[in-house]
């Protein structure tokens, strides 16, 4: 058997034993694998061992695999031997395909078009693929190694070179080919002979030689790992930014990570250990520029070779490989200065540098597949690839074939268009602060240029730097954020909302948005809504409960009620939800506060510019006010109380995500509230008088007119009761509100509060949604409002320093923030189940409007898995008059009303809570804007879904 291995500029594989870090086959050599000797321009493997002795093909896991044979060889035998079956691709299947019959030599030209495409598809999926065809003529070898290539997988061959007899009596035993003519097996051995002293300058990576059928009944093929898929490698890391010869830099950074500095009898550092097993992964550029390049080496290298640290290589370091290897380089860009500081040192130590440089790989696949590390940058399409062009990209990155003033080539931009979900760490281009744009990260902040050097800790994400000592080396331009990934760039696309949609949740699995939807919200995103990078959710629609059956006093004119708890407490009963909060619905709009705690946070967390601190925007995403000033005066008092009540440094947060209630609705549907409700009232009262006068004057002269007077005198008082409903949301805010009537104690308090231009103004926050770092949606809401009540309860203290001497002290009622109150029912408890029906006839029969009852405990599932929903709303019969309409209590109407249709509210409404959940954990989690977007875009889509309204 043979076996040729040259990786030329491709990554190459490994066995179960990890990285081959600084030995072995890799990307920049073409060193033989230990246990081959070199025969006839091939590699003969096992040294002259028996013919039949087991043969172990070594084959990457991601590689194109030829098979290259006469027909009759027994390559589609070996195939599924070896494979599954989903892996190999026959061209006789795919002649099957196109023409019925796998022998129609006609068809041949289709069937391979199909078994490319095919390939192609399988390869750009990170598919092991396996073309079983005779492959003997250098043509159709060539197109395949070009798939390969175009797919940047390595191509591997496989020939069975077996006598012609054999393959002679094969195709005879064949009924479909028991008519071959003998030539065309002669013409393949032909073919064959020629072709297996240039498989490999052909380009295969791997070539596999079976003789005879002994050796091709004894092989064994061995899926080998890639250098660069560590994915078994789940850390901790700390991965850190270019060095530059800056050891000195460098210890104090591992000091501050935690790490132990190792020693040798010279005192030199060879190595470090962090007592936690946390391991360091280097993106290269270890050397040049800098002071002390040796001393960077022998640190780094040690690590390695301990198993405490990966590197990959920089465009440096192999500039210096190529060096130590004798080629002819230019010394410029620090090279010199490395020359210089390595020829001081001894040869062994030089021939260490040049082995270890060699094995470097291009970049690593680490976590699960969750987090890439290379020197450049490396786009998705790239990442666990083995090629040329990969290695160069991890090198060098891209540009855009243009130079700057500084004659410096002009880097092309491509984390801008990164949508890959694994993060990509990486330096090369100096920018002086580290910052996240689209799940990509560069480290590097040109320590060596007087800047800092910068690690990330994986897998919390936070950033530990140390400043340089120096300037070691003056940079040829100021540094600037021009690195991809130093800028804002395009954070958004088209493309992550456009079309059909389908969203990966972790509540509620593959959620779709229809393309129609998508365009409806995408019209008010992009018209509407407030800056996105201050928009990280968006609250879900509410379900409202089950229809109800009950009467008002009984059957009669009163009607009943559409809604009511006993239903809500029902249908959680039947759900086993044994514990719920009902929370007073408050007579307002939903309103989403997100509040950082000053400007720097909001700048370093969200990017917003100067002068903005966070953001209070509708459940579409509207900014409730279109003066800023007046956003920033509302988040300086939640601020402030959340300062007082202590949940910065409890939480350990510097921002806080809140779901709220803004008071009052006129505040917000004052145009709603003219042309729909107010219109009605107005009509209402400019008609009935005239019309119950008459009636009554006409009753009066003797007519019959007592069942129609009756009528309309209901009619009449139905809509003064719709009249009252709506009237009850909407009071005046801003100076002399506290004179005005319906919300004259409130606005007062507010003055009071030294509110001003707020005054009237109610703010009741009801969940904290995130925090920094983590999402807080399965908190139990009794623990979300008592951390809340705390907030509240802050204000009085917030009021008295914003009132100041002038203000009369303390102040008895704080004017902005507004409680919530609530009661828990135990559903099993019909005492329980009492007071809570008691409580909301209570609160509806004051005016209020209902109720929200939800789980006490949050994400909630029955026991098929699937999810409860997260909160119903049960509305007070009064307020349902201005949703339904005035007469709606009427028995006739009632009774049409009650057949309503709630199950794709019921849908809508969990899949828009599924989608808000996994928006708050990708925000916690520091995904990309797009990816938190795309779940936010979602719930703005199905809410263009047709659904009754009223519901």
């Amino acid at each position: 058997m043979t076996d040729v291995d040259r990786s030329g500029q491709a990554d190459g594989t490994q066995g179960a034993h990890g990285p081959r870090q600084g030995s072995g086959t890799h990307e920049g050599g073409t060193q033989q694998e230990v246990g081959t000797q070199q025969v006839g321009g091939t590699q003969q493997e096992g040294g002259g061992a028996p013919a039949a002795a087991l043969r172990t093909l070594p084959v990457p896991d991601l590689s194109l695999v030829v098979l290259v044979g006469a027909t009759g060889s027994g390559k589609s035998t070996f195939a599924a031997r070896h494979f599954k079956p989903t892996e190999v691709l026959s061209s006789d299947f795919c002649r099957g395909l196109v023409s019925d019959d796998e022998n129609d030599q006609s068809a041949s030209g289709d069937a391979f078009d199909v078994l490319h495409f095919i390939a192609g598809k399988r390869l750009a999926a990170g598919r092991l693929t396996v073309v079983d065809a005779t492959n003997v003529q250098s043509e159709a070898r060539a197109q395949l190694v070009r798939l390969a290539r175009e797919h940047d997988v390595l191509p591997v061959a496989i020939v069975l070179d077996v006598p012609e007899q054999v393959c002679a009596e094969r195709n005879a035993a064949r009924a479909d080919r028991a008519g071959l003519p003998r030539r065309v097996i002669q013409r393949h051995q032909r073919e064959l002979r020629r072709s297996l002293r240039h498989l490999e300058r052909e380009g295969f990576r791997k070539v596999h030689v079976l003789r005879g059928q002994e050796e091709v009944a004894a092989a064994r093929v061995v899926t080998e790992r890639r250098f660069n898929d560590l994915r078994h490698l789940t850390g901790p890391f700390d991965i850190i930014g270019d060095i530059h010869g800056c050891r000195s830099e460098l210890e104090t950074l591992l000091g501050r990570l935690g790490y132990g500095l190792v020693r040798d009898a010279l005192g030199r550092s060879v190595d470090a250990v962090h007592p936690e097993g946390r391991t360091a992964v280097f993106v290269g550029d270890l050397v040049d520029r800098g002071p002390d390049s040796p001393g960077v080496l022998r640190l780094v290298m040690g690590m390695v070779g301990a198993g405490h640290a990966l590197c990959v290589p920089g465009n440096h370091e192999n500039k210096l490989g190529r060096y130590l290897k004798g080629r002819k380089v230019q010394a410029t860009h620090g090279l010199a200065e490395t020359i210089e500081q390595l020829d001081k040192e001894d040869e062994a130590f030089r021939a260490e540098v040049g082995a270890f440089i060699q094995g470097l790989v291009s970049h690593y696949v680490l976590d699960g597949g969750g987090l890439v590390v290379c020197h450049a940058g490396l786009p998705e399409k790239y990442h666990g690839r083995t090629s040329g062009r990969v290695r160069s990209f991890a090198l060098y990155g891209d540009t855009t074939g243009e130079t700057d003033e500084f004659g410096l080539p002009v880097r092309y931009p491509w984390a801008e268009d990164y949508r890959g979900r694994a993060a990509v760490v990486y330096g090369h281009t100096p920018t002086p602060r580290a910052g996240w744009l689209n799940n990509t990260i560069c480290l590097d902040t040109g320590c060596v240029f007087g800047g800092a050097m910068t690690a990330l800790r994986w897998p919390e994400r936070e950033l530990v730097d140390v400043p340089a000592e120096r300037v070691w080396y003056e940079p040829t331009k100021p540094l600037a954020t021009e690195a991809p990934g130093g800028a804002d760039g395009r954070p958004l696309d088209l493309n992550d909302v456009a079309g059909r949609r389908i969203v990966e949740t972790r509540h509620m699995g593959r959620l779709a948005v229809r393309e129609e939807n998508a365009a409806a919200a995408l019209e008010v995103m992009s018209r509407f809504a407030i800056d996105p990078r201050l928009l990280p959710y968006l609250p879900p629609t509410m379900a409202p409960c089950a229809t109800s059956t009950e009467e008002v006093g009984g059957e009669g004119a009163e009607g009943g009620y559409l809604e009511h708890p006993a239903e809500a407490f029902a249908g959680y009963r039947a759900d086993s939800v044994r514990e719920v909060v009902c929370e007073e619905k408050h007579m307002g709009s939903r309103a989403v506060v997100l509040v950082c705690r000053d400007e720097t946070a909001a700048a370093e967390r969200f990017g917003v510019p100067k002068g903005v601190s966070g953001a209070l925007y509708t459940r579409t995403g509207r900014p409730f006010f279109d003066d800023p000033e007046t956003t920033e005066r509302i988040l300086r008092r939640v601020r402030a109380c959340v300062e007082e009540a202590g949940l910065w440094a409890e939480l350990e947060t510097d921002w806080l995500l809140l779901d709220a209630e803004l008071m009052p609705w006129s505040l917000k549907a004052t145009g709603l509230l003219r042309k729909q409700y107010a219109a009605v009232g107005a009509a209402s009262g400019a008609a009935f008088p005239g019309v119950l006068g008459a009636l009554e004057a006409a009753a009066a002269r003797g007519v019959e007119v007592a069942p129609l007077l009756g009528r309309q005198r209901d009619r009449a008082a139905d809509a003064a009761a719709f009249t009252a409903a709506y009237r009850r949301y909407c009071w005046r805010v801003g100076p002399g509100a506290a004179d005005a009537s319906g919300a004259g104690q409130a606005a007062d308090a507010a003055a009071r509060a030294g509110l001003g231009e707020l005054d009237g103004v109610r703010l009741a926050p009801f969940q904290i949604l995130a925090v920094q770092g983590r999402s807080l949606a399965g908190l139990p809401h009794t623990e979300q409002l008592a951390l809340i009540d705390r907030v509240i309860a802050a204000e009085g203290a917030v009021a008295s320093r914003d009132a100041g001497p002038a203000g009369g002290g303390a102040v008895d009622r704080p004017g902005l923030l507004a409680t919530t109150r609530r009661i828990v029912v135990d559903t099993e408890d019909e005492a329980s189940v009492a007071a809570g029906i008691r409580w909301w006839l209570e609160l509806t029969g004051a005016g209020g409007e209902g109720m929200v009852v939800k789980p006490l405990q949050a994400l909630v599932r029955r026991g098929d898995g699937r999810l409860v929903q997260p909160g119903v709303k049960c509305r007070g019969r009064e307020y349902l008059r201005i949703i339904y309409g005035p007469e709606y209590t009427r028995p006739e109407n009632l009774r049409r009303l009650r057949v309503r249709h709630l199950g794709h509210k019921r849908s809508l409404a969990l899949r828009e809570y599924a989608l808000g959940l996994e928006a708050l954990d990708r925000l916690a989690e520091g995904e990309p804007l797009w990816r938190v977007h795309e779940a936010v875009f979602g719930v703005l889509a199905l809410e263009s879904e047709p659904v009754d309204p009223r519901l």
